[in-house]
């Protein structure tokens, strides 16, 4: 896996208040950059070691690093899962929807992948993604929509901004989208489960 931006998205990850979920999302995201900056700290110094003639050391000091990179994926993963269950639980949205805040693009961009995938399995013919409005982002720039418009272009789908701008109306049977049926208003079903990496 690449390495991610990690960063603080702001107060809210959620689309609704609850601030035990969010407690324990920032949780797992601190922990998440906490490995980070010792895989960071890790590696700079193997380099030193390295540059310094010290071989065993920085080969030492290299495997510590993977060993933090491990667990801050690990981390990230849990954060992720537990993000998207929360933002995405039964009643939360409709069926034909998902709602990607609180992940990181990378994140985003492979969740709606696999949601794409499983809703054309279904045969279903839309989707309304939250992609949110960049508020939590740094700078208040989207990120995650744009990300979710490439992967729109490369599966070849239709897509379009909803009246609400945090949301993307995406035609899975490559239709044209100047007619898109209204915001859903059902409650979700669980489509997702996230598989263990």
């Amino acid at each position: 896996m690449a390495a991610m931006e990690m960063f603080s998205l702001g107060s809210r990850s959620l689309n609704h208040s609850s601030t035990d979920t969010e407690a324990e999302y920032d949780r797992l995201r601190g922990l998440a950059r906490a490995e980070a900056s010792k895989r960071s700290s890790c590696f700079d110094r193997a380099h030193e070691a390295y540059s310094s003639g010290d071989g065993a050391r920085a080969h030492e000091l290299s495997e510590e690093g993977k060993q933090h990179a491990a667990k801050m994926e690990q981390y990230n993963r849990q954060a992720r899962d537990y993000i998207f269950r929360a933002n995405n639980a039964e009643g939360r949205v409709a069926g034909d929807t998902i709602d990607l805040h609180g992940l990181y693009v990378e994140e985003a961009e492979d969740v709606l992948e696999e949601r794409i995938r499983a809703a054309r399995q279904r045969g279903e013919t839309h989707l309304h993604v939250i992609v949110g409005k960049g508020n939590h982002s740094t700078g208040h720039v989207q990120k995650i929509k744009p990300r979710v418009e490439q992967v729109c272009q490369e599966l070849g789908l239709q897509y379009k901004t909803e009246a609400n701008e945090g949301r993307i109306y995406v035609d899975l049977q490559g239709g044209n989208v100047d007619h898109m049926p209204p915001p859903p208003q059902a409650p979700s079903y669980a489509w997702w489960a996230p598989t263990e990496q």
